[in-house]
C-alpha cells in the first residue's frame, strides 16, 4: 500500500486481526474433526498429527442426514417462495395506492420488523397448537408471517424506482393487473427478489428457536435442530460432534460463497432506491 496512510494502515490491520479472531473457532472445529477422541484432549489447538476422516462416516449416519437435509429443504423452499410471492405482490399494491390506508399498512409492516419473536412465541405456539398446525405447515405459515415485514420493506423500496407509465402502458396494451404484475413488474425485481430469498434461506436454514418450539417429530427435525440433540448425546465424543458441526454448516456456507455478490448487489440497490 505505497498511498496509505498510517491510519488507512492500520485499519486494515484491525479489519484483519478481526478477520482472524472470528475465524478461529471455525479453524478448532474443522481441525478437531479430523482428529482422534485422544489427540482433541491433548493437541486442541494444533493441526492434526493423525490425520483421520472415519469421523464423519459416522456422524453421517448418526444425523440421519439425507432425510434431515431433505426436511431442512421442504422448509426453507416452500417459506422462501411463499414469502417473495405475497410480499412482492403486497408491496406491490401498497406502493401504487398511495393511499393514507395503504401507508399505515406499510407503518404496520416496518414496525413488525422490531417485533422480537421471543415477545409472541407463547400465544403463536398455542393457538397453533389449538388449531393442529404444529407442524411442517405450521411451520412454514409462521415463516411467512416472520419473514414478510423486512421482504415487503425491501420490495417497496425497489418499486418505487419502477414509474407507473410501464403499468398504464400493460393496461392499455390490454393487460390485466395481475398481468401487469407477474409480466411487466416482477422480472425487473430480480435484483431484490434475490436479496429476499438469500437473506431468507440463511435465516429460515439456520433457525433452531422456532423448529424446537414447533417441530415435535424426530423424522420432520431440521439440520438445526437435530444438531442439538446430536451434539447433547455426543458431548463426551468431541471428534464425532465437531464432526458433525461440519456437515450441519457445511451447506449454508456452501450456498453463501455463491450467492454473496447477489447479497451485496441487491441490498446496495435496495438501499438507495
Amino acid at each position: 500500500m505505497p498511498n496509505s496512510t498510517p491510519k488507512q494502515l492500520g485499519r486494515a490491520l484491525l479489519g484483519l486481526l478481526l478477520g482472524l479472531i472470528w475465524l478461529i473457532p471455525f479453524y478448532l472445529m474443522l481441525t478437531n474433526s479430523f482428529k482422534t477422541k485422544q489427540e482433541i484432549f491433548t493437541n486442541p489447538l494444533g493441526v492434526p498429527e493423525n490425520f483421520t476422516t472415519a469421523n464423519y462416516p459416522e456422524a453421517f449416519t448418526q444425523l440421519d442426514f439425507l432425510k434431515t437435509l431433505f426436511n431442512s429443504l421442504v422448509i426453507t423452499i416452500f417459506s422462501v417462495v411463499f414469502i417473495i410471492i405475497f410480499s412482492a405482490m403486497c408491496a406491490y399494491a401498497l406502493e401504487r395506492s398511495k393511499t393514507k390506508i395503504s401507508t399505515i399498512i406499510f407503518m404496520g409492516f416496518v414496525a413488525a420488523m422490531l417485533v422480537p419473536f421471543q415477545s409472541v412465541m407463547i400465544p403463536l405456539v398455542s393457538i397453533f397448537g389449538k388449531a393442529q398446525m404444529l407442524n411442517q405447515v405450521g411451520i412454514i405459515f409462521m415463516y411467512l408471517g416472520f419473514g414478510a415485514s423486512m421482504s415487503i420493506f425491501l420490495y417497496h423500496g425497489a418499486l418505487k424506482s419502477i414509474p407507473k407509465a410501464l403499468d398504464e402502458a400493460a393496461i392499455i396494451d390490454g393487460a390485466n393487473r395481475f398481468q401487469v404484475f407477474w409480466k411487466v413488474i416482477f422480472p425487473m425485481l430480480q435484483p431484490t427478489t434475490v436479496t429476499v430469498a438469500v437473506l431468507n434461506t440463511m435465516w429460515i436454514w439456520n433457525d433452531y428457536l422456532l423448529p424446537s418450539l414447533v417441530i415435535n417429530s424426530p423424522d420432520t427435525q431440521t439440520i438445526p435442530l437435530k444438531m442439538f440433540f446430536f451434539f447433547g448425546q455426543y458431548t463426551k465424543q468431541w471428534h464425532l460432534a465437531l464432526a458433525g458441526l461440519v456437515i450441519a454448516v457445511l451447506p449454508v456456507i456452501i450456498f453463501y460463497f455463491f450467492m454473496q455478490k447477489q447479497i451485496i448487489k441487491g441490498v446496495a440497490e435496495g438501499s438507495v432506491k
